[in-house]
């Protein structure tokens, strides 16, 4: 076998977070499952395997290192027994070194579920496609027809936005996948901010099992509302007439407009609680007043305007 660095395409001084993720890389790319018709990459994958089961036990990494055994964990100098250093079935790790870090198997099993079939070594782990067998990863071979191995697809990640009406109803929401695809995604009660929707099997394609879709879902900004955690804040334009005198207006809200009574004399600016008309029921409405004065100007009003300010004047500024 070549150099297991060169292999992995890593130095010498790589860490066991480096090994790890290169062989992760070159087992997705030359998994068997992967490239059925590619025999080339059948032996690639086990070449990578292989390295990586020298270089991630501590011991045997320390070994080859040092030149006292070679890329097959044969030793290079007399008095040793070559079973004694992995001339035997791959695999059986033992000693003070085994066990450091992940086995190849246990990355393998990070992207891929479900491998049946026989266990290296055993029964049928020798049987080739003629035979109707599928590959054992682990015994670079092949297992028994019907192992249950599957890898499942990637995960992805797509945004959606909501209106403050629609999370505040509930309902559904159309989706568009990145594949153009459009879904129908129901929205949970109470959605909050970023909250994620997990779809199972809309994500990419796997060997058997797709992936999820994972929509994060944020508010739309509101032309009508202004939202402070479960309160919402509206502005509601009010005549100057109504401002003096009082008035009944129609305030809207995340159910449909309410009346609200304007007692005489209210100062412009000033927020009317609604109790409980806010995002979910949970929180309030504060109407907003702001006195609106007539489009074009009126002379009437700035003949009042004038004799207020040069008869009545009165203090609003310190």
């Amino acid at each position: 076998m070549r150099d297991p660095y060169t292999v992995l395409g890593v130095p010498r001084s790589a860490t066991e977070k480096d090994i790890k993720s290169a062989y992760r890389k070159l087992a997705k790319k030359y998994h068997p499952d992967q490239n059925p018709d590619d025999p080339s990459s059948h032996g690639k994958f086990a070449e990578a395997t292989n390295a990586y089961d020298l270089l991630n036990d501590t011991e045997k990494r320390g070994q080859f290192d040092r030149g006292e055994i070679d890329a097959d964990g044969h030793p290079k100098f007399a008095g040793f027994n070559p079973g004694g250093f992995g001339g035997g079935a791959r695999g059986g790790r033992s000693g003070a070194g085994a066990g450091a870090g992940f086995s190849a198997e246990d990355i393998l099993k990070e992207f891929m579920s479900g491998f049946g079939g026989q266990q290296r070594g055993g029964p049928g782990a020798g049987r080739g496609p003629a035979g109707g067998a599928q590959w054992d990863p682990f015994a670079g071979g092949a297992a028994g027809a019907g192992a249950g191995r599957h890898m499942k697809g990637e995960d992805i990640v797509v945004n959606a936005t909501v209106s403050l009406e629609d999370a505040h109803k509930g309902g559904s929401i159309s989706v568009r996948m990145p594949t153009g695809k459009v879904l129908s995604v129901k929205l949970p009660e109470k959605l909050e901010e970023n909250q994620q929707i997990r779809l199972k099997g809309q994500g990419s394609p796997g060997m058997g099992e797709a992936g999820d879709a994972l929509v994060t879902v944020r508010f739309e900004k509101s032309k009508q509302f202004r939202r402070d955690g479960q309160d919402l804040r509206t502005d509601v334009p009010i005549t100057l007439y109504e401002a003096v005198l009082g008035a009944k207006v129609r305030v809207p809200t995340l159910d449909g407009s309410v009346e609200l009574n304007l007692p005489p004399g209210i100062d412009t600016g000033k927020a009317l609680r609604l109790k409980g008309k806010g995002l979910y029921g949970d929180g309030d409405l504060y109407a907003n007043l702001k006195v609106v004065l007539p489009p074009g100007g009126d002379a009437d009003l700035e003949a009042l305007a004038r004799f207020m300010r040069d008869q009545k004047p009165y203090k609003v500024r310190d």
